[in-house]
């Protein structure tokens, strides 16, 4: 995760701390000021969504002089075909410390797309968008869309927020991003973001992309063949 802002036409693209971690709103300040004093003037800073945390990097933009645009984003649908839930999908058993609580999920070309209007349109300047999908669904509930898209059998466990850092721990990931993980799934996901937002639609004039989409195009693509595993 991080902050990111992509475009052109006096726009920049640039990789920072993710928002809610240490020293991001010091980078995101310094870049900030660094970047409307070189003659960028529209910046756009990827945030999490019901991250407290987040909201101090989110200040230092607002506090800079830039014509700024946050973009709160939920959970990415792309977690399970390009990042770190792609493996678990691919041996047919995604093991979570999520429960019940429903997330709206995001395609991330909607965030791609809402992060480009804003550095290439007028009109976006000063706006928060909440971006998510167009319905909720929990961790479960995403998996078994995954399995129908793919025509496989993938199967859904949960585990205690202590189980699942241990086995990361044991398989190797480094402790800052076991933290990170854990924080999302112990604190983001404990229900305040149980409830859709309007940014794709404020932003772009258009529903949000379903996941059930997401699966289906997804799946076409062969990414989640088991014999990929």
């Amino acid at each position: 995760m991080g902050a990111r802002a992509p475009g052109r036409r006096g726009g920049v693209r640039v990789v920072l701390p993710g928002p809610g971690r240490a020293g991001a709103p010091e980078a995101v300040g310094a870049f900030a000021r660094l970047a409307v004093a070189s003659g960028a003037r529209r910046l756009v800073l990827l945030s999490g969504r019901g991250e407290e945390e987040a909201q101090a990097a989110e200040r230092a933009l607002i506090d800079s002089e830039a014509d700024w645009t946050i973009l709160r984003a939920a959970w990415f649908d792309q977690n399970f075909s390009e990042n770190y839930l792609l493996e678990p999908v691919l041996a047919g058993h995604v093991i979570l410390p999520a429960g019940d609580v429903a997330e709206p999920f995001v395609d991330a070309d909607d965030i791609a797309d809402v992060a480009v209007a804003a550095l290439t349109e007028d009109g976006h300047s000063g706006q928060i968008y909440e971006l998510t999908g167009p319905r909720l669904l929990t961790f479960a509930d995403a998996v078994a869309a995954i399995a129908a898209a793919s025509d496989r059998e993938i199967g859904f466990t949960r585990v205690s927020p202590e189980d699942y850092a241990s086995a990361l721990a044991a398989e190797g990931v480094p402790g800052d991003v076991i933290d990170l993980l854990i924080y999302l799934f112990t604190t983001v996901l404990d229900g305040r973001n149980a409830s859709l937002g309007d940014g794709v639609r404020r932003a772009l004039g258009r529903s949000p992309r379903d996941f059930a989409d997401y699966a289906r195009e997804a799946a076409a693509t062969g990414v989640w063949k088991a014999s990929e595993a």
